[in-house]
């Protein structure tokens, strides 16, 4: 089955050469600090190569010679080396850390910038979880690849040739003995990098999904309490886990078999010097000496072999990893900005749809057709009809969250396409059904719509719509920081603060979706009373189930699946008797029934 997501579209061609190198432009200004760092890697392994040599000195040398001055001199050189080690070491690891965060922050912003750029189509199809660990997980792994893993294979590159130049010098004899295993590790490197790669690009894409389905349930824990499916959401997380478990059990026995193999390997080697020496030692051609730094270089050489297993799989996290981020940066789901944009200040005659057409999916399954209508500056209008008959589309479009697939939306005969995006929406207030606050205190979530908007516009605004009554009895007022989500307020106050959002903007075109769908009566009451100086001499559009919230606007549009089949006033569509007229009859039955009070 062919995948939706973009990573699923993109990764594939992108090779590891070409994710890598867009990398590039990232490290340019640190160039200077690179070099620098390079070179104190390399002056630490050749230092901390000194101390084999130190130790076959002071045993054939010092200990040989019973000289225990000179045995004090190379006892301390050893302690000197180590110490100058670890000293260059550190310095050259928190510089890397340094120049790692700071590319991977530059990173993050530039995939983050990206999203937000992205049409709401986008969103539409790609899960927050999967795009939260492209953003987090992924480039951390191309974080600890870039400060941990490169390092630690160039810092072994240089200790091995380094080691093994000075074995050739010493004892080429038994140096030849070390290097006829070399291939042979190189064959196991190779065959585990091949078993493992594949396993490692489905774990990270199974660690995705876990963190998709986790923030889904999360964000939706009051629905699966209230509704009693905690099995369900075990289930599903257990499923994602498992589906990530078996793949990953197979990666990590390739590792338990490649390290038992290495550390098979290093015990055949020493044995083998220890075995051979001895009789060189026996017959005057080695020292002891000689043999204990064997020992002592072989143990090191076979560190970093050992390490190879996690350091290759680290390395194939960060490819898969770039692999995905620049599978999203190549991803250009955007509703196109003009080649020739037009200027637009302000609505000075009217908003019209020609005959517009409009599919989600781009298919024939049209979620608007052949919208025609105008909406004059000034005018209260309202789209009614039942859910998922096209009303919040209409809106969609306004706004250019999408474009439509035929006709054009206008504003004083100007189409919306060729107005920036920027400039078209800055004209909207928009108030959803669906209420999103943000970290923050009251005073910023409020004048998230105007960020010059001073304490005077807020506080106002707040007082049209009467939630100044609700914040004046919070703790710190306009400075209560807000819970995740909004969670320390009730629905009822987080609409107000959204409508308080809207209002602080004092925007040209107000667009109500179902403002007042998910407020008590008396909450509602106050809205409407605040709403109704708002709309007076503005131009508006509000979305509405609940038709006695649209009784005294000017005109009303019935949307119904996809098509607008009727169209008027209040009174003009009931003296129709038509589809409108029934739904409404059948909303007061229903609100007269249940002991709401009458429309």
């Amino acid at each position: 089955m062919q995948s939706a997501y973009f990573e699923d579209e993109k990764q594939e061609d992108i090779s590891s050469k070409k994710a890598f190198g867009r990398l590039l432009p990232l490290l340019k200004p640190h160039v200077r600090w690179l070099v620098i760092c390079f070179l104190l890697l390399a002056s630490s392994k050749v230092i901390y190569l000194i101390g084999p040599e130190l130790i076959r000195r002071a045993i054939d040398i010092n200990i040989a010679g019973n000289d225990y001055n000179g045995l004090l001199i190379t006892v301390g050189l050893y302690v000197l080396t180590q110490g100058v080690f670890l000293l260059l070491n550190f310095i050259f690891r928190i510089r890397m850390e340094m120049i790692g965060q700071s590319v991977m922050t530059k990173l993050r912003k530039s995939l983050f910038d990206h999203i937000l750029e992205m049409a709401v189509s986008f969103f539409d199809r790609n899960p927050i979880g999967r795009l939260m660990s492209r953003v987090e997980s992924d480039t951390e792994a191309l974080r600890m690849m870039f400060t941990n893993t490169v390092v630690a294979m160039i810092g072994s590159l240089i200790l091995i040739i380094g080691m093994f130049i000075w074995m050739f010098i010493v004892a080429p004899q038994l140096a030849f003995i070390v290097a006829v295993f070399i291939p042979i590790i190189a064959v196991l490197l190779y065959l585990y990098h091949r078993a493992t790669t594949p396993k490692w690009l489905i774990i990270r894409k199974r660690m995705a999904d876990i963190t998709a389905t986790l923030t889904e349930y999360l964000q939706g824990m009051q629905i699966i309490q209230i509704f009693n499916q905690l099995k369900m959401a075990r289930r599903k997380l257990f499923e994602a886990n498992l589906r990530k478990y078996k793949p990953e059990v197979k990666a990590e026995l390739c590792v338990v078999v490649m390290f038992n193999s290495i550390f098979f390997m290093e015990s055949v080697i020493i044995a083998l010097v220890v075995y051979v020496g001895a009789k060189w030692v026996g017959a005057g051609e080695i020292s002891i000496g000689t043999m204990v730094m064997f020992i002592s270089y072989i143990r090191m050489f076979m560190e970093p072999v050992h390490m190879a297993a996690e350091e290759i799989a680290a390395v194939q996290k960060a490819v898969a990893g770039a692999k995905r981020i620049f599978g999203l940066m190549d991803t250009h789901e955007i509703v196109p900005e003009s080649v020739r944009p037009v200027s637009w200040s302000r609505l000075e005659k009217s908003i019209v749809f020609e005959d517009v057409w409009f599919s989600y999916k781009g298919d024939e399954n049209y979620a608007l057709k052949a919208a025609s209508f105008e909406i004059k500056r000034g005018q209260s209008f309202a789209l009614a009809g039942v859910t998922g008959g096209g009303k919040s589309t209409v809106i969609n479009l306004l706004l250019r969250f999408y474009d439509p697939q035929k006709g054009k939306i206008t504003v004083d005969g100007i189409d919306i396409r060729n107005i920036p995006k920027g400039q078209l929406r800055a004209k909207f207030g928009l108030v959803l059904q669906d209420i999103i606050l943000f970290p923050g205190n009251v005073a910023a979530n409020v004048s998230l719509s105007s960020n010059g908007s001073d304490r005077s516009q807020i506080v106002n605004a707040c007082r049209m719509v009467e939630a100044d009554a609700f914040i004046d009895r919070m703790p710190d007022k306009y400075e209560t920081e807000l819970s995740e989500r909004g969670g320390n307020l009730s629905r009822g106050e987080r609409q107000l603060l959204s409508f308080a959002r809207a209002l602080v903007a004092d925007p040209q075109i107000l667009i109500l979706d179902e403002a007042t769908s998910s407020v008590d009566p008396e909450t509602e009451r106050m809205i409407q009373e605040g709403m109704a100086t708002l709309m007076k001499g503005r131009t508006s559009i509000v979305i509405a189930h609940r038709l006695q919230t649209i009784l005294n606007v000017d005109k009303i549009l019935v949307v119904r699946e996809g098509e607008i089949i009727e169209r008027g006033s209040h009174d003009e569509l009931m003296k129709q008797n038509g589809y409108y007229s029934k739904l409404f009859k059948l909303q007061f039955k229903q609100m007269n029934g249940n002991g709401v009070r009458k429309a």
